[in-house]
């Protein structure tokens, strides 16, 4: 029989686990996912290192152990050290990687911070169930004439994890997104609410089928998913910021309006056309939307670590 052993001095590329996240797991204990993105490309410095920081504590603070992902130097990491948080806060060329780009990062020995689609999947490879973030990527709007989707929606789509999250990004069509996830089979519960949460807004008006109302009701959905197998797919738990912390609506509706009349005279499409919109909006809101977004990562991180806790207790 062939050997599997590899080869000499070649590198390995699969995931490496954190001492405390691997102590977790190996006890059984509850571990959730973070990205990397909203520290390196979503927030400005230094505030970015400290809010990478307070949404650790907030796991911590819950029971569980937070696991941030990253790139560096072609070494997928789940769980970083205080010195690599800073690393991914500070390093200005730091690359953003989807999960397409994860390959040929770990390959040429590269760094970067993880969007949804590759925190989901290093997570799921590492052995985690629960990933909290701000928003997930969805169908862009005018999708009949650009064919633009998120890469997030095929990802989750293969990817057994559960995911806490405000929504989608209010800047996509959201009704459109929520009929791509039906066909994708991605489930979705509405955490507290009977309508798909908006991101920077409580409700996007759109209803969800499913609702919940604890982190327990959470856990034993997944643990009814679990019992009944079946293609692998993302658990969605939609938890939308509080009204008290939400963009006001109106402004929201205004400036995205101003926002896509600007894409559309300055011939903004494809990748681009996402930052440009988050950029516009939060330039004019004074900074407005990027608190609203913040709160609710808050509110999904400490949502997500007593999920996690939920799901561990009951196996």
């Amino acid at each position: 029989m062939a050997s599997h052993t590899p080869t000499a001095g070649r590198r390995r590329y699969e995931p490496t686990l954190s001492a405390e996240v691997r102590d977790a797991l190996a006890a059984h204990r509850p571990v959730v996912a973070l990205e990397s993105t909203i520290i390196a490309h979503g927030l400005p410095r230094p505030r970015n290192l400290r809010v990478a920081l307070e949404l650790e504590e907030l796991v911590r603070s819950a029971g569980a152990v937070p696991a941030t992902v990253a790139v560096l130097d072609g070494s997928a990491r789940v769980g970083l050290t205080e010195g690599e948080l800073k690393r991914v806060a500070d390093d200005p060329e730091i690359r953003k990687l989807g999960h397409r780009d994860l390959a040929p990062a770990l390959a040429t020995g590269a760094s970067g911070a993880t969007t949804v689609s590759a925190t989901a999947f290093l997570a799921v490879r590492a052995g985690l169930r629960v990933f909290a973030t701000g928003g997930l990527g969805g169908v862009h709007r005018e999708w009949t004439e650009t064919q633009d989707e998120s890469a997030d929606l095929r990802l989750l789509a293969r990817t057994g994890i559960t995911v806490v999250c405000a929504g989608v990004k209010s800047i996509l069509d959201v009704p459109a997104t929520l009929q791509r996830l039906e066909t994708l089979g991605v489930g979705v519960l509405g955490y507290g609410t009977t309508r798909f949460p908006g991101f920077y807004l409580a409700s996007s008006g759109v209803p969800v089928d499913w609702t919940v109302h604890t982190p327990e009701d959470v856990a034993e959905v997944m643990r009814a998913r679990d019992a009944l197998g079946g293609p692998e797919s993302a658990l969605i738990v939609a938890n939308p910021v509080a009204e008290a912390d939400q963009l006001d609506p109106e402004l929201h509706d205004r400036v995205l309006a101003e926002a896509l009349e600007a894409c559309r005279e300055q011939d903004i499409t494809g990748q681009a056309v996402t930052p440009f919109l988050l950029d516009h909006l939060m330039r004019r809101t004074a900074g407005a939307s990027l608190e609203a977004n913040l709160a609710a990562v808050r509110g999904n991180v400490a949502l997500a670590a007593r999920i996690a806790t939920a799901a561990a207790a009951t196996g």
